[in-house]
Parts: C-alpha cells; sequence; structure tokens
C-alpha cells in the first residue's frame, strides 16, 4: 500500500490511498463470495453461484463497494498511524477508481485537530477576591432554617393575608376560550412566593374561606405562549382552605430538635462552621477559574468552522433533552429566546467548549500527563456519590458505551491539567474591592 497526503484547508488532510491490483482482486473475490452467501439466485444454493453470475444478479460496482469497506479500516489506520497524524474524525472516502487487474486508487479525507499555540501556563502569579461571608449570612441561615421547621394553621376567621398559603380552585379564560392549561383543582398557592402572573396572587389575599369570585390579569410580553402573550385573562377563583404560616421561635429546644445541638450558641457555630467551608469552597473554585481563563486567554487556536458546527449539533441536543425534562418545548423557546441570539450563544459556547478542550489536551500531551486507573476510579467514585450510586452498579450500568467512557475519560484528564495547573501557578486571595 502506498499512501500520499495533501493538507487543504481548515485542518483537512486528503489521503491518496494506493492498494496493489492482487490485494484489490483478491478483496474482491471474497467479497463475491461473501454476497452470494446470503442473496437468493434462481438455479443456484447459497454460496455456489459463480462470480459471473453473482455480478450480473447484483451488479459490479455494489461487489466493488463491498471489498474497499473491508479493505479501507486496515488501509486508513495504517495510514494514520504511519503518517502519525492526529486526527478528530473518522476518515471518509470521497471517491475511488477501482479497475480490476488495476491497482485501486482511493481518496479520503480527514481533519487534524487544530494546532494550539500555547502561552505561558506555568509559574503564573495571580490575585483572586476573598469570597468574604456577608454579615447577614448566619441571619438568613438561620431565618431559613426556622421557615423549613414552620407549621401551618388553618384559618377560618379572617380574610387570607399576603404572607399566607391558600388552596384554591381556579380556570382561566381569554377571549372567550378556555387557557389551555389553565385550571387546577386544590391548588395550594403561596401568596408571598408566587410564580403566578402579575397580579394574580395579590388579588386573592382580602378574600375569605368558600368565597367565589373573579379576577382580571393581563399575561406578561414575554410569555411563552404566543397566543397569551400581552392578552388579558379572567380566572375564577374558589378559596378552598387558608393556611397561616407559624415560625418557630429560636430557643435552646428549636436548636435540639434541628440537629446534634444543645444551645441556640451550638448551632449557630455549626452555621458559621458551614459558612467558612463555603468560603474556602468558593475561593478554591474562583482561583481555578481564574488560572483556566488565564491559560485560555493566552493560547491561541484556528478552530474549523465544521468543528464548531459538530459542537453546536451536540449543544443543541443536550438543550432539547433538557429543556424536554422540564416539560419546555423547544420551539418555544427558540421563539422566546430569537434564533438569531440563540444561534450566537451556541455558537460562543461552542468555540469556548473546543478550545478549552483543545488547550487542556495540549497542557497534557506538553507535560506528559496520562490516565491512571486511580484517576479513573476516583471520577466513577465521585459521579457514583453524585447519583447516589455503588460505583461498581455505575461502572457497570456504563460500561458497554463507548461515548459515556470517552466523555467520563476526558472529565478525568480535565481534572487532572487543572491540578497540575493549580500546583504549578500561584493564587494570591486578597481583600475584595470596596463598593
Amino acid at each position: 500500500m502506498k499512501v500520499t497526503l495533501e493538507k487543504e484547508k481548515d485542518n483537512v488532510v486528503k489521503l491518496n490511498i494506493t492498494i496493489p491490483a492482487q490485494d484489490a482482486v483478491n478483496a474482491y473475490n471474497v467479497a463475491v463470495k461473501r454476497i452470494s452467501q446470503y442473496v437468493n439466485i434462481d438455479g443456484f444454493r447459497k454460496g455456489k453461484a459463480p462470480r459471473q453470475v453473482v455480478e450480473r444478479h447484483v451488479g459490479v460496482e455494489r461487489i466493488k463497494h463491498e471489498a474497499i469497506e473491508a479493505l479501507m479500516p486496515k488501509a486508513i489506520n495504517d495510514a494514520v498511524t504511519e503518517n502519525n497524524l492526529d486526527i478528530i474524525t473518522q476518515p471518509y472516502i470521497t471517491s475511488y477508481e477501482f479497475d480490476l487487474g488495476k491497482d485501486l486508487q482511493v481518496i479520503a479525507r480527514a481533519e487534524l485537530r487544530p494546532e494550539v499555540t500555547l502561552g505561558e501556563y506555568k509559574n503564573l502569579n495571580l490575585k483572586v477576591p476573598d469570597a468574604v461571608i456577608p454579615e447577614d449570612a448566619q441571619e438568613k441561615s438561620i431565618q431559613a432554617l426556622l421557615n423549613q421547621h414552620a407549621v401551618f394553621e388553618i384559618v377560618t376567621d379572617r380574610p387570607a393575608k399576603n404572607t399566607d398559603t391558600v388552596v384554591i380552585d381556579f380556570e382561566g379564560v381569554c377571549d372567550g376560550e378556555k387557557i389551555k392549561g389553565g385550571d387546577a383543582k386544590n391548588y395550594s398557592l403561596d401568596l408571598g412566593n408566587s410564580n403566578f402572573i402579575p397580579g394574580f396572587a395579590e388579588q386573592i389575599a382580602g378574600k375569605n374561606l368558600n368565597d367565589e369570585f373573579e379576577i382580571n390579569v393581563t399575561f406578561p410580553e414575554q410569555y411563552h405562549d404566543e397566543k397569551l402573550k400581552g392578552r388579558p385573562a379572567v380566572f375564577k377563583i374558589k378559596i378552598n382552605e387558608i393556611k397561616e404560616k407559624k415560625i418557630p421561635e429560636l430557643n435552646d429546644e428549636f436548636a435540639q430538635k434541628a440537629g446534634p445541638f444543645k444551645t441556640v450558641d451550638d448551632l449557630k457555630a455549626d452555621i458559621q462552621k458551614y459558612l467558612e467551608s463555603q468560603r474556602e469552597r468558593s475561593n478554591k473554585l474562583n482561583s481555578e477559574t481564574e488560572v483556566f481563563k488565564t491559560v485560555i486567554d493566552a493560547s491561541k487556536v484556528d478552530i474549523p468552522e465544521t468543528m464548531v458546527e459538530r459542537e453546536i449539533e451536540s449543544l443543541k441536543a443536550e438543550y432539547k433533552q433538557r429543556f424536554a425534562a422540564q416539560g419546555l418545548d423547544w420551539e418555544n423557546i427558540v421563539k422566546a429566546q430569537g434564533e438569531d441570539t440563540l444561534n450566537k450563544s451556541m455558537h460562543e459556547e461552542a468555540v469556548a467548549r473546543i478550545k478549552n478542550s483543545l488547550v487542556i489536551d495540549k497542557i497534557a500531551k506538553n507535560e506528559n500527563l496520562k490516565l491512571e486507573p486511580k484517576d479513573l476510579e476516583t471520577k466513577f467514585n465521585e459521579l457514583a456519590a453524585a447519583y447516589g450510586m455503588q460505583t461498581k452498579d455505575l461502572i457497570q450500568q456504563i460500561g458497554r458505551n463507548t461515548q459515556v467512557l470517552a466523555s467520563i475519560s476526558q472529565q478525568a484528564m480535565n481534572d487532572k491539567v487543572r491540578d497540575y495547573l493549580m500546583a504549578n501557578n500561584n493564587v494570591e486571595i486578597t481583600e475584595p474591592a470596596k463598593k
């Protein structure tokens, strides 16, 4: 076999592959025999029809195509290996000349990994503002804890307040037509924290138990349903229940119910310890982000648009899956955000993802960083903990999915490069700028 290479634009390489005539004929004859074993030819048992009969029955071009398919995997793999090509797409055949008795000429193309020019990525001295704990953080945490332990008491002797929770039946109408999904029975609504249409919850406050009434609202201009954007609507309401939120008193008895604490001071100390750990975590994450951003910004790489287009398609599939899980329709998302805006956002994210990945791979190559079994084990343990699974069960579940395994391996390498960068650069935590 003989291979010559031609570099084309956008990191595409053209492989001119020559297969000796005898190898091509052998592959052709094998293809004839293989095809004859699964096609029905009158007058012959499967696998027993002569070559000329098979050629007439299925066509010479089909046989040639199957012969090339059998030859090319090894031929292309040898071409890639011998020429030390760093490819990012599976090579694909663009044309061939196959005349029996002559050398087989095949032209294939593949994309090469874009060349990355790294800037300084070691011995950097960077500064990151301290993720200080807000003065009211402990107070807010305690208040949130009190709210978690709140109880609701049924109210029958007064109108609903804007701090109450009400249980209602409602039915909405717009332009004389019932609103799709605009009705419910015994719906629990927190009047103080409602995400309903503006004015909906506010008009319920002041009403009494068992009251039946109508409210008038206007859908926002940015509403996801085109038919309802900016449109007025009427909702019939019936109040079935009014509940008042009772927040417990902050005392030693509450502290003992909230956790393994004896006093309020013990509870406050534990909250402060948690806030400090979050501060340390934020400082670590911000430091890693600053180092990586500095390294990425100092690197240069020309990314082919074909790579960006593939990444955008991958992003789009992720978005659709994520929105579908939330019960949101992709077409409505596109309409709400605007197709041009969404495409621009995905293009920018795709370019950033690709550049990040290429820079990480380049640093790993420069520093001879290789994945070891313990690296993958650590990543599997992290993922198993995140999904609440046993590590062995996770490995068994994804073990046959090569794409998922490749993704996890890339994540593990990302972590390895991140750790390397943090060990070889200096980040100073500084006082945050005064506002």
